[in-house]
């Protein structure tokens, strides 16, 4: 497929997302409700897939978010950075000492196991990113001056807010303006939506966005609720994937939108909250390719998996261009990245290679 990137010498980012970026606060083995200890990370749906293409896949990588300019915003911003993620493009707002003004939002998420789902509590109102408008961030300078190849951004940022919703099209509107992809995962949140219209604003925001995306990502409910495709046969528990359902839906959305270059979604079947059926499909040129098949994939910390997926399909598709290399790329990533703790991946590009290659997990010296 021949996505005409812009030529990586003119660019200073290969990839930038836009988004919101919480402080996580992990109780580990535990449960947040007893917890008298958290360890920190940093996390959230569209810095997640730029982190991942840098620190797996070593891309020259930006995000683009805000903070209130406090201890708690310059612990997030050192966070970034030691990830190797650029903070150049960061706004750091002006706040009070309470966060009245703007706050840091705040992401409590506990793994789950066995019977026992994963469980997420978030802190996010009146957050510093929640609030940014398109008067906030120069995107003819990042777009325009400095040049950018891939932007990824996506659904749980367009939620936070009416100005959300305003920037993430200012930015995706200038981004295709100077050439760059967008790629946006839909990441439907319905208790985010319900302060700002709840599912027809959902729809109404994402639909005109869509028209502006090269790859969209999502999973069955994200294009049902966001796009109004269906997947007719799923079971309700979805312990019995309908894959021709899944095609049937990729396809119609492609050619709803034929803008689309590239559609892709991880397929998951849970049977416990620490093994999953695991694999992915994505449409590109008419055909749809299906990645390998990760059946009772033990899990971790399952939060990120799906970021991961799109790290590694938004490598594939810029690095060869090839839809089924890919989702294979997309998948290997994501079931890695649960294998170890917090949103971020841990992986190398070597050991997702080794995976698809089919490597096993042999002790290796």
């Amino acid at each position: 497929m021949n996505l005409n990137l812009r030529p990586k010498e003119e660019c200073a980012f290969d990839a930038v997302s836009l988004g919101e970026v919480m402080l996580r606060l992990d109780p580990g083995e535990g449960r947040i409700r007893t917890a008298r200890y958290f360890r920190a990370w940093e996390g959230g749906g569209e810095y997640n897939v730029i982190r991942g293409l840098h620190k797996c896949f070593g891309m020259k990588t930006a995000v683009i978010t805000a903070f209130a300019d406090n201890e708690v915003g310059l612990l997030m911003k050192d966070f970034i950075e030691q990830g190797g993620v650029s903070t150049d493009l960061i706004y750091m707002k002006k706040t009070d000492g309470i966060g009245r003004v703007c706050r840091n939002g705040l992401n409590f998420t506990e793994r789950g196991f066995g019977i026992r789902g994963a469980k997420g509590c978030s802190d996010r109102a009146n957050t510093a990113i929640s609030q940014a408008t398109p008067d906030d961030f120069d995107f003819e300078y990042i777009f325009g001056t400095l040049g950018v190849r891939w932007l990824h951004t996506g659904g749980i940022y367009a939620a936070l807010s009416e100005q959300s919703c305003e920037t993430v099209l200012a930015a995706i509107k200038t981004a295709k303006k100077y050439g760059t992809i967008v790629s946006y995962d839909l990441n439907y949140r319905p208790s985010m939506w319900s302060a700002i219209g709840g599912l027809e604003k959902a729809q109404e925001v994402n639909k005109e966005i869509a028209k502006y995306v090269d790859v969209m990502i999502g999973n069955e409910e994200d294009f049902t609720a966001c796009l109004g495709f269906k997947i007719e046969g799923n079971d309700e528990n979805l312990q019995k994937l309908n894959l021709d359902g899944y095609k049937k839906m990729i396809n119609e959305a492609a050619a709803t939108y034929p803008n689309f270059k590239a559609v892709a979604t991880t397929l998951r079947q849970v049977k416990t909250a620490t093994v999953n059926d695991w694999s992915a499909i994505c449409w590109a040129d008419g055909e749809i390719y299906k990645a390998k098949q990760y059946d009772n994939l033990e899990i971790m910390d399952r939060v990120g998996g799906g970021d991961s997926f799109a790290s590694g399909l938004v490598y594939g598709l810029m690095t060869t261009g090839d839809a089924e290399l890919a989702v294979n790329y997309g998948a290997a990533h994501g079931a890695l990245a649960m294998t170890t703790p917090g949103d971020t991946t841990m992986a190398s590009v070597k050991e997702v290679e080794a995976v698809m290659g089919g490597a096993g997990a042999r002790v290796q010296r």
